[in-house]
Order: structure tokens, then sequence, then C-alpha cells
């Protein structure tokens, strides 16, 4: 018998921006049209996705995500990641397109999890498989505050908040803190996705 597929479908602008982003990460063209509209087909690592044309979209204006479970968030990330720094020149971490780091997510119960952002502005959210309940560990206020920033910079794109969240949560917290290290690693990598703004 075979199982049921679910094959998100996603607005763009334009497919032009759309096949060249993920040919770059190892996807490949399973159908285009440009008439009577536009529409297009990808697949590549076990993912399929299909984009139509939509006038007037924009990324800023986008609402539309899909969720993408996978054994492990590294390796895909890893192979995703060294596509997008050879087409780009460098990990593109702001604006449209990006991707943020494999990271525990709070918001799905401790899994590992990443998000990439199309140039149309769809989030395509990766997740581990897992029990979310053997993912949850107790953590320090600190590691708490890592967690709040993490949902808000990389699942709600709010980097100013998360920045801030982060900031007063080192500011608080005892030197000898088991977080403190996570907690300045994250606060600098939004330095730079602010910086980049």
């Amino acid at each position: 018998m075979t199982l049921p597929r679910t094959i998100p479908l996603l607005p763009c602008s334009h497919i032009d921006e759309i096949e060249p982003f993920f040919a770059a990460m190892g996807f490949r063209t399973t159908y285009r049209q440009v008439r009577p509209y536009q529409a297009l087909a990808v697949a590549g690592h076990g993912i399929d996705l299909q984009y139509y044309g939509l006038e007037g979209h924009t990324p800023e204006a986008s609402h539309s995500s899909c969720i993408v479970i996978v054994e492990d968030t590294g390796p895909i990330w890893d192979e995703l990641a060294t596509g997008l720094r050879e087409a780009y020149g460098r990990l593109p971490v702001k604006g449209f397109p990006r991707i943020t780091r494999p990271r525990a997510r709070k918001n799905v119960g401790g899994l590992s999890g990443f998000s990439l952002v199309d140039p149309a502005g769809n989030w395509i959210r990766f997740f581990r498989d897992g029990n979310a309940e053997d993912a949850t560990a107790a953590m320090s206020r600190l590691g708490e505050a890592v967690q709040n920033a993490v949902v808000l910079a990389d699942s709600k794109g709010d980097v100013p908040q998360a920045s801030r969240i982060l900031q007063g949560a080192l500011r608080r917290a005892p030197e000898d803190d088991p977080a403190q290290a996570e907690a300045e690693a994250f606060l600098a990598e939004l330095a730079e996705r602010l910086a980049e703004d």
C-alpha cells in the first residue's frame, strides 16, 4: 500500500527566483511551466516542493510556511548550507533568502530545528523526528532565555527582540552559568544578523 504524501504548494512572485535557489542546494526541477500560469516543482534530499506565481507577492508580506520532519537536522543542514555558501559566497543569515542554524527549539519541546527562508519569504521549517518529552531537560534561567531567543529569532524572525532578551539575561546570569557560552555565541550571531540589516 502506498502511503499518503503531502507536497507543499508555496507562492512566489516569479519561479525564476526560486529555481536557481533550490538548484544550488542539490534540488532538481521535476516540473516547470510559465503559461497559462507559473508552476515549478523541485525535489531533493527526499523533499518535494511546488511553487506557483502570484502577482504582487513580496517576501516581506509572505505568511506561508511548511514543516519538514527529518531523522537528524545536522546532516541536511550541512548539505543545504554548503550549497548556499557556494551560491552566495557566504551563508545567508539575514534577509531573503536565509537559513538559521540547527538548535534545540523550545516551541517543539527541545527538539533540534532550523528554518530555511526562500527568496519569496516562505519559511521551510526543519525539525528532528523524535519524542519531545525526551528532548526537554532542566535548565538555568539563562538557558531558558537562550531558548526564548531562539524562538523569537529563528522561528518568528524577530532578531532585535531576541537580542534584547539575551542581553538582559546575560547581565543577570551568574558567571558560572552552564548556558553562558551558548548564550554568548548566539548573541554574537544575532549581532552579526543585525549588523547586516
